[in-house]
C-alpha cells in the first residue's frame, strides 16, 4: 500500500527505531509508548487488519509472536512479564491499518485492560 506509514517503513522510506529485523517481519519502538518498553511487530507485507488473515496466513503470525518473544527477552522483560496486544479496528483502538502486534513492558499491567 503506497499509503501506508508502516508499509513505509518496512521498506526503509520512513526512519524508525528498529530493534528487529527478519525476513518478513521487522519491529520498532512505537512513538507513543504506553510503557517503558513499546515495541511494535509487523509484517512486511500489507495485511490491514486480522479480519483480513488467511489460513496460509498462520506462519506469518507466528513468526510475529516468536519475534515478540526474542524482543522480550533482549530488552530484559521476558521473566518479569509483557503484555501482547492485536488491536483488530477502530473500536478496539487499532489507529494504523496495518496488522501490528504491540508488545509492552517494563512496568506492572491491570485487568482487565482498558
Amino acid at each position: 500500500m503506497a499509503e501506508c506509514i508502516f508499509c513505509k517503513i518496512a521498506a526503509g522510506k520512513i526512519p524508525a527505531d528498529k530493534i528487529f529485523e527478519g525476513e518478513e517481519v521487522i519491529a520498532f519502538r512505537d512513538v507513543n509508548p504506553q510503557a517503558p518498553h513499546h515495541v511494535l511487530i509487523i509484517p512486511r507485507r500489507h495485511i490491514e487488519s486480522v479480519n483480513e488473515l488467511k489460513e496460509e496466513d498462520a506462519p506469518l503470525v507466528t513468526k510475529m509472536i516468536l519475534a515478540a518473544k526474542e524482543i522480550a527477552g533482549k530488552l530484559g522483560v521476558a521473566q518479569s512479564g509483557y503484555r501482547l496486544v492485536l488491536n483488530t479496528n477502530r473500536a478496539a483502538g487499532q489507529a494504523v491499518f496495518h496488522i501490528h502486534l504491540h508488545l509492552l513492558g517494563g512496568r506492572t499491567f491491570s485487568w482487565p485492560p482498558g
